[in-house]
């Protein structure tokens, strides 16, 4: 029989009108111009389109200040989803959605009090999932996030950081052996023996970034960054992120990635 063709599917979510109430940990509340950081977000979408992606976009409404940030409401592995307890209470409404959406392609488990996870937390490398530990998710939901994957032959590996609201915030990966991270917020030697990329210093944030086949979708305000990104040999996707990155966003947060 012919191999059906791969179906690849972006789930994003609309901004709330409400954005500017969002939660906030580390960085001062700011004007965020809801228009423009729709307009970053249309960028960010066609960006994943012209990287192969069907995007699906899901409502939010008032009621949901940081819904875009849909990332951390569930993580997408091979096998299934496991859908998030986010640890702000205020964000726990956004799941029910997302897992109806993620429930048509995926089986789908979830994380259960007294246990919390966010999605941007919980960096995948092959078959190592590195979880922070620390703001939003805790020991508790790291030991179900373990039991629930390990049937399917992933590791579960706690690790701490600090400086950032998610561990994704210090360290992404930007090709199969190689991590950007700021060193200030996250220990290197965690994630060996992959190879670094350090953030430009007068970048702290800039360590957030999306691969996908080799392309790293990567926002466009971190400029000194990117140039280490591309004298490294990577392919780089600039998208504006700037009035998102108010919200304690990233290119990673706003987009749950299913490749079939």
């Amino acid at each position: 029989m012919p191999s059906q063709p791969t179906q690849r599917l972006a789930l994003t979510r609309d901004i709330s009108p409400a954005i500017e109430d969002c939660e906030l940990t580390h960085l001062e509340r700011t004007t965020i111009d809801l228009a423009r950081a729709r307009a970053e977000h249309n960028e960010y979408e066609a960006a994943l389109r012209a990287l192969g992606f069907e995007v699906k976009r899901l409502p939010a409404g008032p009621d949901m200040p940081d819904s875009v940030f849909i990332e951390d409401t569930a993580i997408v592995l091979d096998e299934l989803a496991v859908i998030m307890r986010p640890g702000a209470e205020s964000r726990r409404v956004e799941t029910a959605a997302v897992a109806e959406a993620v429930r048509t392609y995926r089986p789908v488990a979830a994380i259960l009090a007294p246990g919390t996870i966010d999605g941007g937390d919980v960096l995948r490398i092959g078959h190592r999932l590195f979880v922070g530990c620390g703001y939003r998710s805790n020991d508790a939901g790291i030991k179900q996030l373990g039991s629930i994957v390990g049937s399917q032959g992933y590791s579960v590996e706690a690790v701490t950081f600090e400086g950032c609201l998610h561990l994704k915030s210090a360290v992404t990966l930007v090709a199969d052996d190689l991590v950007l991270i700021n060193p200030a917020w996250v220990d290197a030697d965690r994630f060996q023996p992959l190879r670094t990329i350090d953030v430009d210093p007068s970048e702290p944030y800039a360590a957030n970034a999306l691969l996908i086949d080799g392309t790293v979708v990567y926002p466009a305000e971190h400029v000194r960054t990117r140039a280490r990104l591309e004298a490294a040999g990577l392919t780089v996707h600039p998208v504006p992120a700037g009035e998102l990155a108010k919200a304690e966003g990233g290119v990673t947060c706003c987009s749950l990635l299913l490749v079939n």
